[in-house]
């Protein structure tokens, strides 16, 4: 009799807690504590990430999941030379193209990327053009031999691959010219066996697969599928779908992944596998269906692909989705909305970490203090002084409060600042400047409070000027290099961040003096901002348009914000994994970061 043991070498263990390494995929178990047999199996399943910079269609890829590379394409308008990387949770901009183009194909790596082909208009022109990118900058290489687009591309830097596509002044012109890119310059290799546009294409030079598209006459949808060997085309496995043109590829020849992409009629909001001879509908499924997106290259598998952009139901999008086989479920970083504060209140302050957080002051206005608990916000003793905009930092239990307008003096600044220490509010110290729209980090007894804006009869607009308190006096440090009000200042006294002082400028702060960093993608003061650093969160004030992280290197972008936060409140979390925001009346929400858990089934009898 055939047991359990003789098939895979080991007898089923009985344990009272269930496993969570990967080492237990495939293996059967019996948990006394539950009185049940579990095991681990493999899902497929797409996972949301962080969108594009630059919402576009018509693009290329290349890269990994973890590391890709998207260029060129349509924004609707205009045509574009943009230049992106991910890192795996977001995406950064870099160099552009020296070519504006879009309808390019690509290959290699987010260090080693290829783009060749395109078109451009007016006036209306297909595109030879191949350029090179090294992870920093686009240099221009020997063009190709046929000037197209709605090309398809393979292979790496060195070892690139091109065919089919328009390669005259209209849609009903269509190639099946096959090139090789040897890292110098291209040449002619035999011909797919139809020429078509719109094609998909994965692999490597010498192992590459074409499949889909639309042939002429008669602009004709296709399922074909070919397979290159580095020499000639053979016919593969059809598609079970009519056209699957304009979707993301990943993976090789014998282990290929197609993405979104269009099917008659519609557009596609699943995936393709190809085994090396045939190919089968994966049951996971798209939050949003896409065409016409850019997919991954040399690097990317079949169980790790992603695709980004792309054109979707009704509008250009800026979406990426991430294509995982795995034995862990994945969730990703995600914005959710928390209760309501108890009061709608705007141009408030915040202190305190995620499940321990305090928001206080506001417009109309206001002193009240709200404390939040992780479940609920509640009332507690209100600010001697009512103010808006005005600076928080510190914990729930030893929060401080500066400056801020308070109507009834003019200008309508004060210069006052309050403690507050888990209950009620006592005086501290005076600030050197009466300030309003300023920001702060750190806590009670070592904060800093940077940049603002002042009136007559004093300086008027935004200002430099930062200030360190001590607990109980505020001095004077060495000012912010540029005047910003309402400036998202993250981490401590001795090692802040100032972002997005009046654009996109950031600096950092040691504890004595302001040195430039790398800038943010992306404009927007009145941020809820927390972390470090080098680990730090940015969301707001407008959801799906502002929210980036660093990771010490460079700013990405990061998951949209569950509705906008105007002015926004934030807690000073000590991390980039978790944060809360709250303002524009009472609207109050929280960011987790991603996480994966061992994906465990509890098996049954049927």
């Amino acid at each position: 009799m055939t047991t359990y043991r003789k098939i895979h070498g080991r007898s089923i263990q009985a344990v009272t807690t269930d496993p969570t390494e990967s080492v237990a995929e495939g293996q059967i178990w019996y948990n006394t504590t539950s009185d049940t047999f579990k095991s681990v199996v493999a899902l497929e399943s797409f996972t949301s990430s962080s969108p594009l910079n630059t919402a576009r269609y018509f693009m290329a890829g290349a890269g990994s999941q973890t590391a890709a590379l998207s260029f060129g394409g349509d924004a609707s308008p205009p045509y574009t030379n943009a230049s992106e990387e991910y890192n795996g949770s977001g995406w950064t901009n870099t160099s552009s193209m020296n070519t504006v183009r879009t309808s390019l194909a690509g290959a290699g790596t987010s260090t080693a990327g290829l783009g060749f082909g395109g078109y451009f208009a007016p006036p209306a022109s297909n595109k030879n053009e191949t350029e090179e990118y090294n992870g920093s900058s686009w240099s221009e290489q020997n063009n190709l031999g046929t000037a197209r687009y709605r090309l398809a591309g393979a292979g790496t830097q060195t070892a690139g691959l091109a065919f089919g596509g328009n390669d005259g002044p209209t849609s009903s012109t269509v190639s099946a010219d096959t090139e090789e890119y040897n890292g110098t310059s291209w040449s002619e290799q035999n011909n797919l066996s139809q020429g078509r546009r719109q094609l998909g294409g994965l692999g490597t030079q010498t192992a590459a697969l074409a499949f889909g598209g639309r042939k002429q006459p008669g602009n004709v949808d296709v399922t074909d599928t070919e397979e290159y060997d580095g020499t000639s085309w053979s016919s593969g496995g059809a598609l079970p779908q009519i056209s699957r043109g304009y979707s993301g590829t990943a993976g090789t020849q014998t282990a290929g992944l197609s993405i979104g992409g269009v099917i008659a009629p519609g557009i596609y909001n699943g995936a393709l596998k190809y085994d090396g001879s045939t190919w089968s509908i994966s049951p996971a499924t798209m939050a949003t269906g896409t065409n016409e997106g850019s997919g991954l290259m040399s690097g990317s598998t079949q169980s790790a692909g992603m695709a980004a952009g792309g054109y979707g139901p009704s509008s250009v999008l800026g979406n990426t989705e991430e294509f995982n086989i795995s034995i862990n479920t994945i969730t990703a970083g995600a914005w959710s909305s928390t209760p309501n504060l108890v009061n709608s209140k705007n141009q408030r302050a915040g202190a305190g970490i995620t499940d321990a957080a305090l928001c206080f002051g506001g417009e109309p206005i206001s002193g009240v203090t709200e404390e939040y608990d992780g479940t609920s916000w509640s009332e507690s003793g209100d600010l001697s002084l009512a103010r808006s905009d005005l600076g928080g930092c510190g914990l729930q239990t030893a929060a401080l409060a500066f400056g801020g307008s308070v109507p009834s003096v003019s200008p309508p600044g004060t210069n006052s600042s309050e403690e507050y220490g888990g209950s009620s509010w006592t005086s501290g110290g005076t600030m050197n400047s009466a300030m309003r729209f300023m920001r702060g980090c750190g806590t009670q007894t070592a904060a800093l409070r940077t940049g603002g804006y002042t009136q007559p009869p004093g300086p008027t607009g935004n200002q430099t000027t930062c200030e360190e308190y001590d607990g109980t006096n505020w001095t004077s440090v060495s000012g912010m290099p540029t005047a910003s009000s309402n400036v998202n200042t993250i981490g401590t006294q001795t090692a802040a961040r100032a972002c997005r002082m009046s654009g996109t400028s950031v600096a950092t702060y040691n504890g004595s003096s302001w040195t430039s960093a790398p800038s943010t993608n992306r404009p927007g003061g009145s941020a809820s901002c927390f972390g470090t650093t080098n680990s730090a969160f940015l969301a707001g004030p407008t959801a799906g348009s502002t929210e980036e992280t660093y990771d010490g290197t460079a700013w990405a972008t990061a998951p949209s914000l569950a509705s906008n936060t105007g002015y926004a409140s934030s807690t000073n979390a000590p991390t980039s994994s978790s944060g809360m925001a709250y303002s524009q009346g009472n609207p109050s929400q929280e960011f987790t970061a991603g996480s994966s858990t061992i994906n465990v089934k509890t098996l049954t009898q049927s």
